[in-house]
């Protein structure tokens, strides 16, 4: 390991060094649940108000390590920031989230990938300034939307239960679909590198919309272009650390680590232990994997939960987190018990 690696035990973790204890982040760990996030959203006009404003941005994702004792930032932005970045109207609104204006097969070509980081500059910023606030010991981890997740809000408008509208758009127009594909993986290879480039430690590839795919569907929309997003970032930085979640994906992770080549694998609070553990090697880090509701419940239940967890995964490499993102009403009380628990 490099000095820095052993400075880090959640970026160690990633590359595959096994830890004294799981180091632990919480995925949306900045965000609606803490009550200093709140008075900081009201200074902004709206969501993404928040997420280009460098000086709110870099406070935001600050906060939870100010108040708790976690191993990694993630930072505070967005996956749509992109469909924003290419010219896709982006809104987020009150009660309802994000809502696009549904991309037509014209409007794809007009997507400009050229723009990208000319609009993402003041994200690249607020993470140039959240690498000089973090104490050296802990990780940046930076990111984006994988593809097919983009592609699902820029079809659909918004997000879906299942999906559908942006599967039949991929099944009847497959040329126009791959064209936006392409555009996605183009406009997220710079932005991760240029995120590597701004002091980011660890880029993750949040498949978000992972599930509700057959096996060759998952292959060509969720396999393919990460593995190019991920061949395209380690083309410019040769060692870059990635996380890949594929939320959902069960059965079909073996395929995404092998063709992927992600070095650490987030898994869903719905992917039993055991399984896990049979289907990757053990020297393949694992990033999970409780479920954000016992969060919100707390006590012997979270707990009992969280000690299955960091024992089945005690053969490898291992980064504690939730299974998918904290939710709103979770008691910050819970989330500085469990943060406890694991640090021993």
């Amino acid at each position: 390991m490099t000095s820095v690696e052993q400075l880090k035990p959640m970026l160690a973790a990633v590359r595959g060094k096994q830890q004294k204890r799981p180091p632990i982040w919480i995925m949306r760990q900045a965000g609606r649940y803490l009550p200093e996030y709140r008075i900081i959203r009201l200074k902004a006009k709206g969501f993404l108000d928040l997420c280009y404003n460098p000086d709110l941005a870099t406070e935001v994702t600050l906060q939870p390590l100010k108040r708790f004792n976690l191993d990694a930032a993630i930072l505070f932005s967005d996956i749509l920031v992109i469909p924003d970045a290419l010219g896709q109207q982006v809104r987020f609104e009150e009660g309802i989230g994000p809502v696009l204006n549904p991309i037509s097969q014209d409007d794809i070509e007009k997507l400009d990938v050229d723009r990208v980081l000319g609009h993402l500059s003041c994200v690249l910023e607020t993470v140039g300034r959240v690498r000089e606030a973090l104490d050296d010991t802990k990780t940046l981890i930076g990111f984006c939307g994988s593809p097919w997740t983009v592609a699902t809000y820029m079809i659909g408008g918004r997000g879906s239960p299942d999906q559908a509208v942006t599967r039949l758009f991929a099944l009847q127009f497959p040329d126009v679909f791959d064209r936006l594909i392409d555009k996605l993986v183009e406009a997220s290879i710079c932005y991760l590198v240029a995120q590597l480039h701004a002091g980011a430690d660890v880029v993750q590839l949040f498949e978000s919309w992972a599930l509700n795919l057959d096996e060759d569907m998952f292959a060509k929309v969720v396999v393919e272009p990460n593995k190019r997003i991920v061949a395209g970032v380690r083309a410019q930085i040769s060692d870059a650390a990635i996380i890949g979640f594929p939320r959902g994906a069960g059965g079909l992770l073996s395929g995404y680590l092998k063709e992927t080549k992600v070095n650490a694998l987030g898994l869903d609070y719905a992917l039993p232990i055991d399984f896990a553990n049979k289907l990757f090697p053990s020297d393949i880090p694992v990033q999970g994997n409780l479920d954000p509701l016992r969060l919100v419940i707390g006590g012997d239940q979270m707990i009992a939960r969280a000690e299955k967890i960091i024992e089945g995964f005690s053969n490898r490499p291992h980064i504690f987190n939730l299974g998918h993102g904290i939710v709103p009403q979770t008691p910050v009380a819970h989330v500085e018990q469990l943060i406890r628990y694991v640090k021993g």
